[in-house]
């Protein structure tokens, strides 16, 4: 009981989870500044390479006063098959190296799960980029919501629940209306032409984040 008491009495800590890419960690950093104007402490978790990026705007937004801690944590680059200092996606020299890099990004639970149980004042709540599915288990472990931040935009959201919606529609028809909703949003050449096409996008990108 005397637990329960302390952790509703505990100020809120958000710890921010950004995907490791520019498009990403944008957002989220804004996102941090955001919360952190109206009183949330805001731990952002990355690794040293992606911390660089934005250590100006946040050491000013600090400066300022903003609750912001950034923590760094080892990006096992070598450990997952990759070159040493390849721990940003949008940086990455072929897309040979996206199954190590997603393999490195998941072998950051440890580490990060023994950054949690040192983190004071406990943390309340995680946002966490959508590619970080180890973030789901932490969440879990210490009884805390996440958020799951996604950057696509609200469109291309909208035309993967159409997809979904749609699935059971595999024959030459669902050929006609894939192409004529395409057309007729004028979206992309890519968009998949029929349901199995986009499963088996869909499964390829599973199989990066495992």
């Amino acid at each position: 009981m005397a637990s329960e008491i302390t952790h509703k009495s505990d100020p809120l800590h958000f710890v921010l989870f950004p995907f490791m890419a520019q498009g990403h960690m944008i957002p989220m950093v804004d996102i941090a500044k955001l919360l952190a104007q109206r009183g949330v402490i805001i731990t952002i978790v990355t690794t040293p390479q992606n911390a660089a990026r934005f250590k100006n705007v946040l050491s000013r937004a600090i400066e300022s006063g903003l609750p912001i801690n950034m923590v760094q944590v080892k990006f096992p680059s070598q450990e997952a098959g990759l070159p040493e200092g390849q721990e940003k996606f949008d940086s990455l020299d072929s897309v040979e190296l996206l199954i190590p890099f997603f393999k490195a990004v998941n072998m950051l639970e440890e580490p990060v799960q023994n950054l949690f149980e040192e983190m004071k004042p406990r943390p309340s709540c995680i946002i966490a980029g959508f590619c970080l599915h180890y973030t789901s288990k932490i969440a879990k472990k210490f009884n805390i919501p996440k958020i799951l931040f996604h950057g696509m935009g609200c469109f291309c959201l909208l035309c993967i629940h159409l997809v979904r919606k749609n699935h059971n529609k595999k024959t030459s028809d669902s050929h006609r209306n894939f192409t004529s909703f395409k057309i007729r949003c004028k979206v992309g050449t890519d968009l998949p032409r029929n349901y199995d096409e986009f499963e088996n996008r869909r499964k390829y990108v599973v199989q990066l984040h495992q």
